[in-house]
């Protein structure tokens, strides 16, 4: 048995959207409670009552959200709807930004739908993932996410006892309740454990409220780099990527791979930061999405068949 609903892959502006770019949009969205299958990805979704595991696939210009199992109820049916919005920016208008870059020839290729920045259900998981990437390599950063996902996250009625798959990414309840010594010899997250808990331990008393990052909309970006700096393990880079997840695209993520692979793209032999910040300057409040673009388009093949540089 199986059950099956649709979104439509517009955005708020009447933009397209592009499923594929979107789900490959950076790293961090690979990352478990995301798998990816032949046609798109598999998600479990924390919902109020027992986890979802739905497939998303593009079919046209709709959205398929395929599950398994005896169809939801009608109010959980469209929880699951607003989700899989949320993680895909469906609400995110990016028109003017299509506007900006139409006629540009580094980047006029974004406006046949790309520029999504997939993100996570929460601004918690955001930031938490987002710290699991710093200063390490991509397969301890794997290896941590895993931990996490298969030890704390909630499991999907049906889910296997022994996968990471079909389980939540945990909240700060479970995070916090887990000891040092899990973070240290399980998640083997080395510096950054006392980070997590701490983040999840003030998320649990009160103290932080992450998710209301995601919602002011009004908050200058200086006063919201200031407060994702004010957090444990987060550093220019860190915030730099939990703003583009909160759709705060001024900021330009500056990190052992994007400096190198500028140059690359570039075709430079070298470029200071202020260098390659004054490049993408014209961008406006969009300068840290147009630089991710600028570095990231040949991670999907063009139409043609063959990735574009």
């Amino acid at each position: 048995m199986s059950w099956r609903t649709t979104l439509p892959l517009r955005g708020p502006g009447g933009e397209p959207v592009d499923f594929i770019r979107t789900i490959n949009s950076h790293g961090v969205a690979s990352l478990p409670p995301v798998f990816a299958h032949a046609e798109g990805i598999e998600i479990t979704l924390a919902t109020r009552g027992d986890p979802v595991t739905v497939r998303l696939r593009a079919a046209s210009e709709e959205l398929l959200i395929e599950g398994a199992g005896r169809p939801p109820a009608a109010k959980l049916r469209e929880e699951v709807r607003r989700a899989v919005a949320h993680v895909l920016r469906l609400d995110d208008d990016l028109s003017d930004f299509y506007a900006l870059v139409a006629d540009d020839p580094d980047l006029g290729w974004v406006v046949a739908g790309a520029g999504r920045m997939m993100r996570c259900q929460s601004v918690f998981e955001d930031v938490v993932k987002t710290i699991c990437t710093t200063n390490c390599a991509w397969s301890a950063t794997v290896r941590m996410v895993d931990a996490l996902v298969s030890h704390l996250g909630e499991r999907a009625p049906g889910a296997p006892d022994d996968s990471t798959r079909g389980r939540t990414f945990p909240d700060a309840e479970a995070m916090a309740a887990a000891g040092a010594d899990f973070y240290r010899d399980v998640v083997r997250a080395g510096y950054r454990g006392p980070y997590l808990r701490e983040i999840a331990r003030r998320a649990v008393a009160g103290e932080l409220d992450l998710e209301a990052l995601a919602r002011d909309r009004d908050m200058p970006d200086e006063e919201l780099e200031r407060r994702l700096l004010a957090l444990p393990g987060v550093g220019p880079y860190a915030a730099a990527h939990i703003m583009l997840m909160l759709g705060r695209y001024s900021r330009l993520i500056l990190d052992s791979w994007t400096r190198p692979t500028f140059l690359r793209v570039s075709g430079m032999r070298r470029a200071a930061d202020s260098t390659i910040r004054r490049r993408f300057r014209r961008y406006g409040r969009y300068s840290g999405l147009a630089f991710w673009l600028y570095l990231t388009r040949s991670w999907v093949p063009d139409p043609a068949g063959h990735a574009t540089s």
